[in-house]
């Protein structure tokens, strides 16, 4: 019978940092928040993660294909939880001074965001059924139905993912700080693919009874998600229960957040950077296939070239904060990425060239993760006395209304641009469908060389002047 290893041993010792270097968030861990509670945590951006994919992709498709739901119609709802997001601030900001019963701010807002969505989900499917019908005499209520089931999910999935990030940063260490809400949004991002991939699967065989079915499925498992995600993760607070914190009006706290022009400057910088990067989302598969005439698998695998640029940008924003990078350089290195790449997509239409066109593709998500790297992490500095949702809420505000209104000029400056051009406006050299993208990229072009003018003064600061990566832990963000 074999004896017990020694803790000490040397190679029990070597085996487990070999674990911890290959697990890109085992370090994150600390003995107040283990790394199961915080993947547990973890679980509330599967939740937003299930409704994004929904709102965004199935539900969009579905209606439009398989429902016959006039596009323009669809559009409209698909945007409407975007009325929502410049609250984010706002949201963020009342959780920071909720005052409960039992002590809590987050988990209030995170249960009434989770309450928000399942009752969105509840009455969405009979109300896009009625909306499908026009003849039907319902139809009206089908549309206001659609609506107001829309907004609930949007307001709800805006509530959820705010107060739930600043949950975490207040769980966390000051120096885990950044790596933890990394790790959120690598969640959200492997609970978006997991949930494409499996609604896909469960609609192969199209009919309304299975979509009600999954829209149902949602609700449940948002509840289920939520309640094991918050479970015991915030404690009671009776001295804060007890307390009269009086919370600041909004505007006042806002605008002590934006003194000294260092965060409204970065919001700025989200802004223009976020569009400029996301103008292209929906047009890169249609360009590769209408311009460079690549097959259906070829535009398809562009999303992975998106991905690994993104991972790679990660890992190189890994390597720069651990050795006390500055995240304002890295997000101007981020802008500076994006020039190169648009402008390798501009080039690869004049050269009709698939390779250049690809290399411009991951490198558009390498430069777009440098940007929210170096964006959150700066966000992430500037929250002061444990008001961390104000800053976080901003950040997200600012991105997610950029981001939408961005697709949504995207496509439409796009389809204007080419019917002009196609129509001889421009005249014979240019009357082609590329000069649609190729105006939408030139645009993308002139944000990112704002976002490097706004950018360029706060990345110019010497250590001292702006809050500085190097006071993190070693490799903040996934590697």
């Amino acid at each position: 019978m074999s004896e017990p290893l020694d803790p000490l041993d040397p190679r029990l010792l070597a085996w487990r940092q070999f674990i911890r270097k290959i697990l890109p968030f085992a370090d994150v861990a600390t003995a107040d928040l283990p790394l199961r509670r915080l993947l547990r945590l973890s679980l509330f951006q599967v939740s937003v993660a299930i409704a994004m994919v929904l709102l965004t992709g199935t539900l969009n498709r579905v209606m439009v294909v398989e429902l016959g739901v006039p596009t323009w119609l669809v559009a409209t709802m698909v945007a409407l939880p975007l009325v929502f997001a410049p609250f984010r601030a706002l949201i963020g900001h009342r959780s920071d001074y909720h005052r409960s019963a039992f002590g809590l701010r987050r988990i209030p807002y995170i249960w009434l965001g989770t309450m928000l969505q399942f009752g969105g989900f509840a009455i969405m499917p009979f109300a896009i059924l009625l909306l499908s019908e026009a003849d039907n005499v319902f139809n009206l209520m089908g549309k206001l139905g659609a609506g107001l089931a829309f907004l609930l999910v949007g307001a709800g999935l805006h509530i959820t993912q705010t107060a739930g990030l600043a949950l975490a940063t207040d769980l966390a260490p000051e120096d885990k700080r950044p790596r933890v809400v990394a790790l959120l949004y690598v969640t959200l991002l492997f609970g978006m693919f997991l949930s494409a991939l499996l609604f896909g699967q469960l609609l192969t065989e199209f009919s309304d009874r299975l979509l009600i079915q999954l829209i149902q499925g949602a609700a449940v498992a948002t509840i289920v998600l939520n309640v094991v995600a918050l479970w015991k993760q915030e404690a009671l607070n009776p001295e804060r229960a007890a307390a009269k914190e009086e919370r600041p009006p909004f505007l006042e706290t806002w605008r002590a957040f934006i003194s000294g022009g260092r965060a409204s400057r970065l919001l700025v910088v989200v802004g223009l950077g976020t569009a400029g990067f996301t103008m292209q989302d929906i047009l890169l598969e249609p360009y590769g296939g209408q311009v460079l005439g690549m097959t259906v698998a070829q535009t398809t695998a562009l999303t992975a070239l998106l991905a690994a640029g993104t991972l790679a940008a990660y890992a190189l924003a890994a390597r720069v904060l651990s050795r006390g990078g500055n995240s304002y350089r890295l997000s101007t290195l981020g802008a500076v990425v994006g020039l190169v790449a648009f402008t390798a997509v501009i080039a690869a239409a004049l050269i009709e060239s698939t390779f250049l066109f690809r290399i411009g593709t991951a490198l558009i998500g390498f430069g777009a993760g440098l940007l929210a790297v170096g964006t959150l992490t700066a966000a992430m500095g500037l929250s002061e006395g444990g008001h961390s949702g104000l800053a976080l809420g901003a950040w997200g505000a600012v991105q997610a209304t950029a981001n939408g209104v961005a697709m949504a000029l995207g496509g439409g400056l796009r389809d204007v641009v080419s019917g002009f051009a196609l129509a001889g406006t421009f005249g014979p050299d240019w009357a082609g469908i590329e000069v649609g993208y190729v105006f939408v990229y030139s645009i993308e072009l002139l944000l990112l060389v704002a976002t490097l003018i706004v950018v360029a003064p706060l990345a110019l600061r010497r250590e001292g002047s702006v809050a500085r990566s190097s006071k993190m832990a070693l490799d903040q963000f996934p590697s």
